[in-house]
């Protein structure tokens, strides 16, 4: 009675870790619309928004002076915009649910995996601090009024976060199908870290980028909005020729594994995935460049690039699945389907 319970236990923990995994994948996105749609100030304070639990919808609910009393504040030309207030407000409202599904996920591991794997436990606790100290950081981001150097940080830790909980997610899973460690030449192995630390520099200077585009709509508003890319400086031209080298350090370990995969293995699916994601993701960068940056775009561009990288990680976790993840007993009466996806 006590296995089976332990089973469902388990069972309703791996639902839940990828249900985490992939609704902090769709506060990225969210995120990236928040910035795109310039609604990042849309709440001048935190946690409420214009000091209301739930934000107002028309100008005449807040008081007559309220952009006064935000320049005392050391907010300057606050002005309210329904719109951008209530996607900043969705945002939020998301965050603190995701905050709540990274809580319940390290509740959960501590009735499944305290006896059987206590790294589990730990890296869900791990997440759930990290995700405290991001609202915590978000909220300096807001009373910095968008401090770029913060952005960047804040981007950078939800990273983290995102690898933190695929670990955990990864290893659940293990613990259901035995995982055997992918073996590639030496080769393999430094192309893909190399192309891994260039994309995540190519994520971060797009932080950057994006940046320089919230004050370049800031100077020349919408109706100028095919003088933005002329505007944006060299950083720009350095992130659009980079993805091309991103693309180069990326075949520069798939061709050569894929040789060596099984065309059913998972590895080389996530391989072929991961070509297919660069290559989307240079063409909306394309449009944005070529179409005046429209607002999808932006979204879309970071979501694909995150995406790109949590595949990559989970490459990773394949071919150091030895010293990483858990190994099964063979005669192991828990271990699915040949078939059976990690994740």
């Amino acid at each position: 009675m006590t296995s089976l319970s332990n089973l469902i236990n388990e069972r309703s923990f791996r639902r839940l870790a990828l249900l985490t995994v992939l609704s902090v994948f769709l506060l990225i996105l969210v995120g990236g619309v928040v910035r795109s749609t310039g609604s990042g100030m849309g709440c001048p304070d935190w946690p409420k928004c214009f000091g209301q639990w739930v934000p107002p919808t028309d100008v005449s609910e807040l008081p007559a002076n309220y952009q006064q009393i935000y320049a005392h504040r050391g907010y300057k030309d606050v002005q309210f915009n329904a719109t951008k207030t209530w996607i900043e407000y969705l945002n939020r409202l998301l965050g603190a649910l995701i905050g709540l599904f990274i809580f319940l996920t390290f509740a959960a591991s501590i009735k499944a995996y305290w006896r059987r794997d206590r790294p589990i436990v730990g890296f869900s606790f791990l997440a759930f601090l990290l995700v405290g100290f991001q609202g915590w950081l978000g909220a300096k981001v807001v009373a910095s009024v968008l401090s770029g150097w913060l952005i960047t940080l804040h981007m950078l830790l939800a990273l983290i976060i995102v690898g933190v909980l695929l670990y955990v997610a990864a290893r659940s899973q293990a613990h259901v199908k035995s995982v055997v460690p992918v073996t590639a030449k030496p080769t393999v192995y430094r192309w893909l870290w190399i192309s891994t630390g260039l994309l995540l520099f190519q994520l971060l200077l797009g932080t950057q980028v994006r940046e320089m585009v919230d004050e370049v709509a800031n100077q020349f508003g919408q109706q100028q909005r095919y003088r933005w890319i002329d505007e944006l400086g060299v950083r720009f031209y350095v992130h659009r020729s980079l993805s091309l080298v991103v693309l180069a350090s990326q075949l520069a370990w798939i061709l050569p594994f894929r040789k060596e995969a099984k065309q059913r293995d998972i590895t080389y699916i996530l391989s072929l995935a991961i070509v297919s994601l660069v290559l989307m993701e240079i063409l909306t960068g394309a449009i944005m460049g070529y179409f005046a940056i429209p607002g999808w775009a932006q979204p879309v561009h970071l979501t694909l690039a995150v995406t790109v990288l949590g595949l990559q990680f989970i490459i990773i976790l394949f071919l150091y699945a030895d010293r990483l993840l858990p190994v099964l007993p063979k005669n192991s009466s828990t271990i699915q389907r040949a078939d059976t996806p990690m994740l």
